[in-house]
């Protein structure tokens, strides 16, 4: 059985060589890396794990978010070009691991049914504090299963979207985002097998402020996407252009204190299989000051708080103006009976009046005659 990892990345340095390391003491037999043109030592760190034969580097110095057409490719690749029996399309932020952490993904993709063809993998974000720089292995060990309240409350729309596995094909389609493939699923993993994504990515506000940054711009060089404003990373990207990003990244953390009040539950696995490894957690950390990350903090959740009653406010006015669209149409609907109505009437009138006027002439013709 060959298990192949795909992923396309740019600037991504403070946790490459960790992604890398992860995925190869899972026992991971294909790493196929496209790297987008990355400036911040990504591409050199990925080079010199491909001259060790650790992954396969490709490269696509296009920024216009062509992940999709990107991951389809290096997806086919690994069935045609290397044998891959089943396939994983991550990101660079995105940890693999078996839900049963005695186990290594080789262990469960060799006992996983390929006749199952695809499932989905369900997507844990790690929080914790904010920094100004780093990784965070060490930091964000707290597994976000906020309720949809407090993810609210946070400025969140939502836990994230499954990712798709499938087996290997030559005709596979991968969308934008790692989410769906175009094999059908026949299952999913039995008892024992689960796997979940671990997913860092909200790392630091300065990877935050790069990350979007980069995808704002993307869309916008790119004529065949079309993303609604609503969407969360064309929301981020206002946000950074209006210079009021900073407090919205901040609110979507928690502290150590934060997270036991929330009932969050500690997972030091990724922390602890790099030290394993003989591996730092990552680039040196640089701490937010602690007043600043309160202070940002604070004024995150109220903003969201004002954005949440701007959203009501103008939801209850769009239901308002539906109400009043519907009134009219009602009351146009009536006019128009009422029209009919008269109309038939005065038809009536007008043949009961041209009788009369027949009925008189016919009598005064017999007098006259």
């Amino acid at each position: 059985m060959i298990l192949a990892v795909t992923a396309m990345v740019r600037d991504e340095i403070d946790l490459i060589d960790a992604w890398v390391e992860h995925h190869r003491a899972q026992g991971v037999d294909v790493i196929i890396v496209t790297d987008n043109a990355s400036e911040d030592g990504t591409r050199e760190a990925l080079q010199a794990h491909a001259d060790a034969g650790h992954l396969v580097l490709l490269h696509d110095p296009v920024h216009r978010k062509q992940q999709g057409t990107v991951v389809t490719q290096m997806a086919r690749d690994a069935a045609v070009l290397h044998g891959a029996d089943w396939v994983v399309n991550a990101d660079a932020d995105e940890f693999l691991v078996p839900v049963d952490r005695t186990l290594t993904l080789k262990d469960v993709f060799t006992r996983l049914d390929p006749a199952i063809r695809s499932f989905t993998v369900p997507v844990v974000n790690l929080i914790g504090p904010l920094a100004e720089s780093g990784a965070g292995f060490d930091r964000l060990v707290w597994r976000d299963d906020r309720s949809p309240e407090d993810l609210a409350a946070a400025g969140l729309l939502a836990h994230p979207t499954h990712n798709a596995v499938h087996i290997g094909s030559a005709d596979v389609v991968v969308a934008q985002g790692n989410h769906i493939v175009t094999i059908e699923s026949k299952g999913s993993p039995p008892p024992g097998l689960e796997l979940e994504v671990l997913h860092l990515p909200w790392r630091s506000w300065r990877q935050v402020e790069r990350k979007v940054a980069m995808a704002g711009a993307g869309y916008q060089a790119n004529p065949d996407l079309n993303p609604s404003p609503n969407h969360h990373g064309m929301r981020d990207f206002l946000r950074l252009k209006e210079g009021t990003l900073l407090p919205y990244a901040a609110a979507r953390h928690v502290d150590a204190d934060a997270a036991v009040r929330s009932g969050l539950i500690e997972d030091t696995f990724l922390r602890d299989e790099l030290y394993g490894l003989g591996l730092s957690s990552g680039t040196e950390e640089s701490p937010l000051d602690g007043r600043l990350a309160m202070v940002a903090s604070d004024a995150g959740r109220a903003l969201v708080s004002r954005d949440r009653a701007f959203e009501r406010r103008d939801r209850e006015a769009e239901a308002s103006e539906h109400e009043l669209r519907r009134a009219v149409e009602a009351l146009e609907v009536r006019l128009r009976q009422v029209e009919g109505e008269l109309s038939a009437q005065k038809a009536r009138r007008v043949v009961r009046l041209v009788d009369a006027v027949s009925e008189r002439t016919r009598r005064g013709r017999k007098r006259s005659g």
